[in-house]
């Protein structure tokens, strides 16, 4: 089935995605960076430079980090993160059901394999 990704380009070297947004619902879900980047196939290391990549996009930060330690550490989504991956998903929802007949047309002309 034809799918439509939207990338929300902020500056020509500044963009928010599928990616990004799946790693804050993750990060959202599992209250855990490590975690989330687990769950994505991709190491800490690269989780952490998208979650602070994505607090240095905004005026207000996207995900709260706590260092580990004895009481352990975490992380969390900020309540603008939270509406941050909810427009995007309502834009998503949205230009999916006004294109739909759209996508309709690449499925029946592509080539099944």
């Amino acid at each position: 089935m034809a799918k439509l990704t939207i990338r929300i380009d902020l500056s020509p070297s500044r963009a928010v995605g599928p990616g990004k947004i799946r790693l804050l619902e993750l990060i959202g879900e599992t209250g855990s960076i490590s975690a989330a980047g687990r769950a994505m196939k991709m190491s800490y290391r690269r989780a952490w430079l998208l979650a602070d990549e994505l607090n240095r996009l905004f005026k207000q930060r996207v995900v709260a980090a706590r260092p580990g330690g004895k009481e352990g550490g975490g992380a969390r989504l900020t309540p603008f993160g939270r509406r941050l991956v909810r427009h995007y998903r309502d834009m998503e929802k949205k230009t999916h059901r006004v294109l739909a007949k759209h996508l309709a047309a690449f499925d029946a002309a592509g080539r099944s394999r």
